[in-house]
């Protein structure tokens, strides 16, 4: 894995490339990971991901917890890691614990052993040698060591005590680590600013290829969080890339890019996707024009429609005018209003190939703002036209 950092604005907010042996191209970052079960995207069959932008659809997330429960450690190793197993060769792959829909970290149950974590099918106590056992097996791109990942609410004893442990599984895991993948190193420190500080610092002084900042999008309030982001990247080297999970709407996006965060993992794709909501803001500006959308078209945000709406049964037009993923230039809002209220799975394929198109767009036009220098009137912008 290779980074390097071409372009600021505003000081933190900074446009990238990540060049991964896996994919042809360099992936221009800030950038969006797509979220996956056990390797694969929830609904986009591997046939129709090809259909995606290339290179930014290139880097997939996937949680190790998912694979705990299914095939052996040994099977997956001798079939030669995720990508053999899974046909994806031209992909990256980053592996971290926490799935932020399925694989949640449950705090109250984990303890100096390991990180416990709730998933469908119960609650696993993940130790950092079975950790590093199916991550050498899984042979991922890049990552992230073992945390202790706490929600906002928790004393400050025991925010004390997850830092703590973070640091020495990260050692542990370092130790263990395969020989091949770059080594993120989890920094976590839930609402206090001086435990993420603290918590930041440590890792930066561990030989790492970058840094997974986990313990957001667990009931810390959105005022809160950009100090809470500022606290854990000041510290930080500038040449190598940090990587969140917990963020995932817009708002919380540009949050972390103004401090300086490169990669996203992001449930916010699934959750539109399953709701039956479609995104439809332009692409080629920051102010949204919604003149054209009726007010039961959009509901109270101009930014997506709700598909499952009857007003979309007759409408002969694609999700969004010009767009060039495969669903609006094959089907029509009626279709995919019918598959929803037949409820055919069929939906969810299509609004998630719009979806994750769409927001892949967004990134495109954060990193546009950056190179341009104009990312805090973007960000004025946009937050203003919701």
């Amino acid at each position: 894995m290779k980074f390097a950092v071409k372009a600021w604005s505003n000081g933190t907010a900074r446009a990238g490339v990540l060049h991964l042996g896996s994919v042809a191209a360099a992936i221009d970052t800030p950038s969006l990971l797509l979220s996956t079960r056990k390797g694969l995207p929830l609904f986009i069959p591997p046939d129709l991901l090809s259909s995606l932008p290339f290179p930014d659809s290139r880097l997939l997330h996937v949680s190790p917890i998912h694979l705990f429960e299914g095939l052996s450690v040994k099977t997956i190793s001798k079939i030669g890691g995720l990508h053999q197993l899974l046909g994806l060769h031209n992909y990256g792959f980053a592996a971290f614990p926490r799935d932020s829909i399925q694989c949640l970290p449950e705090a109250t149950s984990t303890n100096k052993t390991g990180a416990s974590f709730e998933n469908p099918c119960g609650r696993l106590l993940i130790k950092p040698a079975e950790y590093m056992e199916m991550i050498s097996s899984m042979k991922p791109e890049l990552w992230a060591t073992l945390a202790d990942e706490v929600p906002a609410w928790v004393s400050d004893k025991r925010n004390r005590t997850s830092v703590d442990r973070t640091i020495k599984w990260l050692d542990e895991c370092i130790a263990l680590s395969p020989a091949s993948g770059a080594v993120f190193g989890a920094i976590v420190g839930g609402p206090s600013l001086e435990e993420r500080r603290r918590c930041a610092q440590e890792v930066a002084t561990r030989s790492v290829s970058g840094y997974w900042i986990g313990g957001f999008g667990l009931a810390e309030s959105m005022d809160e969080r950009p100090a809470l982001l500022n606290a854990v990247t000041e510290p930080l080297p500038e040449e190598k890339p940090r990587l969140i999970c917990g963020l995932g709407l817009p708002e919380e996006i540009l949050q972390g890019v103004a401090a300086g965060v490169d990669l996203f993992e992001s449930t916010y794709i699934y959750h539109l996707t399953l709701e039956g909501f479609a995104l439809t803001f332009p692409l080629d500006r920051t102010q949204i024009n919604a003149s054209n959308l009726a007010p039961s078209d959009v509901g109270s945000d101009p930014r997506k429609i709700n598909l499952r709406a009857t007003v979309f049964r007759k409408d002969a037009t694609p999700i969004v005018e010009g767009c060039t993923c495969y669903t609006c230039r094959n089907h029509t809002r009626a279709y995919i209003n019918h598959l929803l209220n037949v409820h055919e799975m069929l939906a969810q394929i299509l609004l998630e190939i719009h979806n994750t198109h769409h927001f892949l767009g967004f990134f495109r036009l954060i990193r546009e703002a950056i190179k341009a220098d104009r990312f805090e009137e973007f960000c004025k912008d946009f937050v203003r036209s919701r």
